[in-house]
């Protein structure tokens, strides 16, 4: 069984896989969703949805994505990564919700895999050019077919010994080749697959097939008629729960340990550049729109980049920099000295301006470089044909930058160039004068965009909890004269914080290792809860009504009001 279990066998054939479909295939007892999608890549899953088990073969190929029919989970190409559960439109689902993956190689006209595979498909010498032939099942044990092909008599056909124990080679009285393998299916159900060694088309390829689907009947016929002894049947292991994923996470810092190397560098517009970042090793994490990465660049700067992918585009990253000249310099290192082929150091990514799709329509506001992250929802929204509309106020010189971006749904996108503050303020008013129920709002780009937006939203009536916003950096002036106590309520802890000094420093000074990004009250992901005491909120993550709930603070930047704060950590 272990070796079995680390040989390669074929599951379907490359027919088996036409436009998005989704192929039932089965080894070893246990079943696969084989589905291959508008990239070209070929998924080979477990054939289980991750929440009732429902076959993921009678789901639905969405191209980049496959949906479950039962309840409608999506799944992401190649991670296998959940990426939506309409039962929670308003949550993105946690990166553990990943289906089980199999490796997949593609060759001789058939799909290969196995559990723990060891090198490459093997070559089959006089092969370069072939005919696929139809797989004939047999009911009968892998280890009956194989002792009988090993013994059998082929009518016009000789046996060619070969230390290759998986094929069974044969030449014909014409001097063709013929090949057969065994697909062991289950305990007593096998598949035999062959290849013939030379390439047909037309009224020559239907007669191959016809022939060799008779001749391959016979031999099944031949095999059952033996009423062979049933083996017991494999039972497939299936994976328990990982223990980390039945207990609370604990806190870890954030680490930068996934390497990505450069695979493309596109100037869209004078002042902004795009990178494609590809994996060395690993498959990338699942991501959901909105999210951002941390990059390490080569002078140390860490700086955080919006993924502009859409959905299932899971084998690389794509983020767009905004060149600034009077900036930090993290641009500027992007710009001029990184090369394509060069290695970057990134988070995986985190989302706090996550896309929530329990509306029935959004509108997506963008200022200058602020679309990137709503270029990743804007597909997602237009992959799952929900209504939006995107509004992206732009410099007439960057104006082309994302249009192959825009080109799926470019009668939703209109771009607005060289506007005024006040032009551009009357244009918000117009878009956002009749609010409507289930309608929400998305704004990102200059702070003082995002203000005036969020200002006229609520003048017109919008509730603020329809009204989502990310600012690329907190502009407000931040104190750090005051001093007070805080109480780690989970971890009985008691710690001072003194001025200069913020909550996050104090908490990883002590071994408290939370997760954070920005450090400076944007991003949202050093966010804890509050038990008790008075928050003084400096951040621009958290709308009016979350600060006036005094119960989560951003511990980069706010600080206490009253002289102790507890914190649920």
């Amino acid at each position: 069984m272990k070796l079995a279990l680390s040989k390669w066998f074929p599951v379907a054939s490359i027919s088996d896989l036409p436009y998005r479909h989704i192929f039932q295939g089965q080894l070893l007892g246990r079943e696969y969703a084989i589905w291959k999608a508008d990239d070209g890549n070929i998924n080979i899953w477990e054939n289980r949805c991750l929440h009732r088990g429902v076959r993921l073969s009678i789901g639905t190929n969405e191209g980049f994505e496959l949906k479950c029919q039962y309840h409608g989970w999506r799944y992401a190409n190649r991670t296998a990564g959940c990426t939506y559960i309409p039962a929670h439109p308003a949550d993105a689902p946690a990166r553990t919700i990943c289906n089980n993956t199999y490796t997949c190689q593609e060759k001789y006209g058939m799909v290969w895999t196995c559990e723990t595979p060891i090198g490459d498909v093997p070559d089959i010498k006089g092969f370069k050019s072939f005919t696929v032939l139809r797989p004939i099942p047999i009911n009968s044990a892998y280890k009956n077919v194989r002792n009988f092909l090993s013994s059998k008599e082929i009518p016009d056909h000789h046996m060619l010994r070969s230390k290759q124990t998986e094929f069974w080679r044969f030449k014909t009285n014409a001097g063709n080749l013929l090949s057969l393998v065994i697909q062991p299916q289950s305990g007593n159900i096998s598949i035999l697959r062959g290849i013939y060694n030379l390439k047909t088309t037309g009224t020559e390829k239907l007669r191959v097939l016809k022939y060799y689907n008779s001749l391959m009947t016979k031999l099944r016929d031949e095999i059952e008629s033996q009423h062979l002894p049933k083996l017991h049947e494999r039972n497939p292991k299936i994976s328990k729960l990982a223990d980390d994923l039945s207990q609370f996470p604990t806190l870890s810092d954030q680490k930068h340990n996934l390497r990505v190397s450069v695979s493309e560098k596109v100037k869209l517009s004078d002042n902004i550049v795009k990178l494609k970042l590809k994996s060395i090793k690993k498959q990338l994490p699942t991501f959901h729109a909105g999210a951002h990465i941390d990059i390490v660049l080569q002078n140390g700067l860490i700086r955080q980049y919006s993924l502009t992918n859409g959905p299932g585009e899971t084998d690389h990253y794509c983020i767009a920099v905004k060149i600034e000249k009077h900036g930090g310099g993290g641009s500027k290192i992007i710009s001029e000295n990184i090369s394509v082929g060069d290695i970057m150091a990134i988070s995986a990514p985190h989302n706090s301006f996550p896309l929530l799709r329990n509306s029935t329509h959004i509108i997506f506001l963008a200022g200058g470089i602020g679309i990137t992250p709503m270029l990743s929802m804007a597909k997602a929204m237009h992959s799952m044909r929900q209504s939006f509309e995107l509004h992206h106020f732009t410099k007439s010189n960057d104006k082309e930058a994302f249009s192959h971006d825009f080109a799926s749904f470019t009668n939703k996108v209109i771009t607005y160039n060289d506007l005024s503050i006040n032009q551009s303020l009357t244009t918000i008013k117009s878009l956002l004068k009749k609010p409507k129920f289930s309608n929400k709002i998305y704004v990102c780009g200059p702070g003082e965009m995002i203000q005036n937006a969020i200002k006229i939203g609520l003048e017109f009536g919008w509730n603020e909890s329809d009204i989502h916003y990310e600012y690329f950096k907190n502009e407000n002036e931040i104190h750090k004269n005051s001093t007070f106590k805080i109480d780690l309520a989970r971890s009985a802890m008691s710690l001072e914080v003194p001025s200069g000094k913020s909550v996050l420093q104090i908490l990883k000074e002590n071994g408290v290792n939370l997760v954070s990004s920005c450090e400076q009250g944007a991003c949202g992901t050093c966010k804890v809860r509050v038990i008790e005491g008075k928050i003084d909120h400096q951040d621009v993550f958290l709308n009016s009504l979350e600060k006036e709930g005094q119960n989560i603070m951003l511990t980069c930047v706010s600080r206490a009001k009253s002289k102790r704060l507890i914190l649920d950590i």
